[in-house]
């Protein structure tokens, strides 16, 4: 078959043919964006990356310069200086003085004063008598008026005694032919002892201090009323024991409240020994006397307490000042080794002196100047460095180390801030 020619492409073919053009088209122009964009990123890329590395360049020379640093580490030679002294502390004195063995002390004293009741505790009869009022007659003839003084006695009917407190004078009788009409008082009396069984009922009373006289049956007395008041039992009485008992309570409690408030004025820089407080009994006593019936009593007791302390820091000047003044020139004393021992020897608080034992000892090295040792190392190596301490203190040195950073640096700076001297002591 003949092939057939057409002289325009079919209608399908042309849009393909349409449609890739328009496709390769776009690819060439991002291509082409692209490779811009590329450019542009590469102009602004290549500053930057520039930048960074002189920052970087930077930094090193920076920290070239700045980082390295020297520690140097020495162990002194610690020596031990050991004392011992006797010192006087002394309240006239002001300050310490390691010539006259000397340091200051402090008088401190407080006063207390206690009241308290205590039980009596002895036991006593008590009776109460009884009393009441007679009426005495006088019927004495020839009428006379009749006396009887202070202390005369009645007997009752049943046996009971009483007593008149007083002088008594009885009117005399009046007669009238043979009819006597008695003369008459009345009086109060008392029973001659306690008891209820003198509270009688109303009786009649003889006088026996009449019996074998003609007034015996002339003058007599009669009770209207009954006797009343009378009574037994045991009552509490205050005995010597209950006073020296009260005594010794209170001034002992008396006596521990006083140092307490003393020991309360004392404040913790000072040193207080045990046998530099002084306490005395200024006054105990009471108003009951001994024998006096009651439940309780009071007692009263004042007490003062002294004291003589010196203060902690005197002390450690002293021996420290001492250790000073006897140590070789150019050594140091070393705090942390320092210590003090200490004891009384005798205590005069009322005098105002206390002589103290004291032991004290401390470590001493050779003083190093840290300023200059470092100016005499700067550029030196660490051979250098440890020729050069061992140059100016020998075997007054016992172990260096020294360290060099960053890993990089082989000698000390010469930047004196960045060379440090340490001393240690262990």
């Amino acid at each position: 078959m003949p092939k057939k020619i057409y002289d325009i492409k079919p209608p399908k073919i042309v849009h393909k043919a349409g449609k890739n053009s328009e496709e390769s088209l776009v690819s060439i122009k991002e291509k082409k964006h692209q490779g811009r964009r590329k450019k542009e990123n590469r102009s602004v890329q290549l500053p930057i990356s520039i930048g960074i590395l002189i920052v970087i360049l930077i930094t090193c020379v920076y920290l070239f310069f700045k980082l390295p640093k020297a520690d140097i580490i020495i162990w002194p030679k610690i020596d031990t200086l050991s004392f011992q002294q006797t010192i006087t502390a002394d309240k006239s004195v002001n300050s310490v003085d390691i010539t006259k063995n000397v340091i200051p002390a402090q008088y401190f004293q407080a006063v207390k004063t206690n009241s308290q009741d205590f039980p009596a505790t002895g036991s006593a009869a008590n009776t109460g008598n009884a009393s009441g009022a007679i009426t005495i007659y006088n019927k004495y003839d020839p009428p006379t008026q009749f006396t009887l003084k202070a202390g005369t006695h009645f007997m009752s009917d049943s046996g009971k005694l009483f007593v008149a407190l007083q002088k008594i004078v009885i009117p005399a009788a009046k007669k009238s032919g043979n009819k006597i009409t008695p003369g008459s008082v009345q009086i109060n009396v008392q029973a001659v002892e306690g008891g209820s069984d003198y509270n009688i009922a109303p009786a009649n009373f003889s006088i026996p201090g009449l019996k074998g006289t003609p007034s015996y049956y002339s003058i007599y007395a009669t009770s209207a009323v009954a006797m009343t008041g009378g009574y037994s039992g045991n009552v509490k009485k205050v005995t010597d024991d209950d006073i020296q008992g009260a005594r010794d309570v209170l001034t002992k409690k008396t006596t521990s409240d006083a140092i307490a408030a003393l020991k309360s004025q004392i404040s913790s820089d000072y040193i207080l020994l045990d046998n530099a407080v002084l306490s005395s009994i200024t006054s105990a006593s009471t108003q009951t006397k001994s024998g006096t019936v009651a439940e309780n009593f009071n007692y009263q007791a004042t007490v003062t307490a002294s004291a003589l302390a010196f203060k902690k820091s005197d002390l450690d000047q002293f021996a420290r000042n001492y250790i000073i003044s006897q140590m070789p020139q150019g050594k140091t004393l070393l705090d942390n080794s320092f210590k003090t021992d200490y004891s009384a020897s005798t205590v005069d608080v009322a005098g105002g002196k206390a002589t103290i034992n004291l032991d004290f000892s401390s470590g001493i090295y050779q003083n190093i100047d840290k300023n200059s040792m470092t100016l005499s190392m700067l550029g030196e190596n660490a051979n250098q460095i440890e020729e050069t301490i061992n140059k100016s203190f020998g075997d007054q040195v016992s172990k260096i180390k020294i360290n060099f950073w960053p890993f990089w640096v082989v000698s000390a700076p010469n930047n004196q801030n960045v060379v440090n001297i340490e001393l240690k002591f262990q």
